[in-house]
């Protein structure tokens, strides 16, 4: 009996479904005002710091009935692609650089490792002044989210290949062009594809705290003017549909990876054979 309770790829979608009932019908009676209060002495106050899924939920149905969230909605997406796009471009062609010369990696270090302990969220008022508060700055500070992370996972993957893999290939005559694509790029594809979708929520953050604290347009935007009037509710509505589209855009990037890696076996497919 415990072993088929115990999840599986068949009833996968069941638990999470239903864990996702549960955490809504908690959140629901939580903050039902005609709920005596568990937290709190005012059945009011749940209400107010949490908001209530009902006027959640009819935010958000207002909001694309509407129309009136596609145009901002359209520029934090923009802003989120760009940063996820240019980061990752350029994490992975340095990370691969550095990786394939120690002697220039030994010379950047310090540099890169100073510019990674740096609190990059401080660069956006820096960003503001320089490309102003449109979507110049938004892509600027996601882009040095993402960067970094590509760039020490691809650098971290290419330094690790085997040796004797390395030896092997020279022996049967391999250039460096079919070292880079058959043996260097391969090793480093796990790494990135990790990276990758770690890399999708960190855009999205660039975006979001770059219109948090300075634009006129993008769904940061909307959350900072809810908070302005204590708008509990818009304030999840809008963070409920960023996370939305970030599950969204890391599905589309593991449906990638699925298709690019498939050489690889899967965690569930190596135990069960």
């Amino acid at each position: 009996m415990w072993k088929r309770l115990k999840p599986n790829r068949k009833n996968l979608r069941i638990y999470q479904v239903l864990i996702l009932v549960l955490l809504l019908a908690f959140w629901y009676i939580g903050t039902n005002p005609n709920v005596p209060a568990i937290y709190f002495d005012d059945v009011n106050k749940a209400p107010f710091f949490f908001g209530e899924p009902l006027k959640v939920a009819s935010r958000l149905w207002d909001w694309f009935y509407g129309g009136e969230i596609y145009a901002h909605l359209w520029v934090t997406l923009v802003e989120t692609m760009l940063a996820f796009a240019i980061g990752t471009v350029a994490g992975l062609a340095i990370g691969l650089w550095l990786g394939l010369a120690p002697a220039w990696a030994d010379v950047f270090d310090p540099f890169i490792k100073g510019a990674n302990a740096m609190p990059r969220v401080i660069l956006a008022p820096i960003f503001m002044v320089w490309f102003g508060l449109g979507i110049g700055s938004k892509v600027a500070l996601g882009f040095t989210l993402v960067f970094f992370i590509v760039f020490f996972n691809v650098y971290q993957g290419v330094r690790e290949v085997s040796p004797v893999v390395l030896a092997n290939a020279r022996m049967l005559g391999a250039n460096n062009r079919q070292l880079l694509r058959s043996v260097y790029l391969p090793s480093a594809m796990s790494w990135v594809f990790a990276s990758l979708h770690n890399a999708v929520g960190l855009a999205f953050v660039g975006a979001v705290v770059g219109e948090y604290l300075g634009s006129a347009s993008g769904v940061g935007y909307l959350i900072h003017q809810a908070e302005g009037v204590f708008d509990i509710n818009t304030v999840f509505a809008g963070i409920i549909l960023l996370t939305v589209f970030a599950i969204v855009l890391d599905w589309i990037v593991g449906m990638i990876e699925k298709r690019l890696m498939v050489w690889q076996p899967r965690a569930g497919e190596t135990e069960r054979m």
